[in-house]
């Protein structure tokens, strides 16, 4: 199974930027790990994980600006990293 890392709402109306991939794909993290930094006006905050898994794939590069809510990445939280969904074709 496969779970998105989303931006959440930081109750800031201000742009927010991905600074930077604390892990690389294919690293196993756990729930509530810091995997990213986001940048909202002077503050750095820091993305958990939200559940444990391998990073599977990064959707957003460093250094992009990103929404409230975008999928900037997923997790694959059960099987092996690299493996098919059961019933993907």
């Amino acid at each position: 199974m496969r779970t998105a890392i989303r931006v959440p709402d930081l109750g800031l109306e201000l742009p927010i930027r991905l600074t930077l991939w604390l892990v690389a794909p294919g690293t196993r993290v756990v729930q509530g790990e810091r995997i990213v930094e986001l940048l909202c006006g002077p503050a750095v905050v820091d993305l958990p994980a939200p559940s444990d898994g391998v990073l599977e794939q990064i959707l957003v590069p460093e250094d992009h600006p990103v929404r409230v809510g975008q999928v900037v990445g997923f997790l694959r939280t059960t099987g092996t990293f690299g493996e098919e969904e059961p019933g993907a074709e």
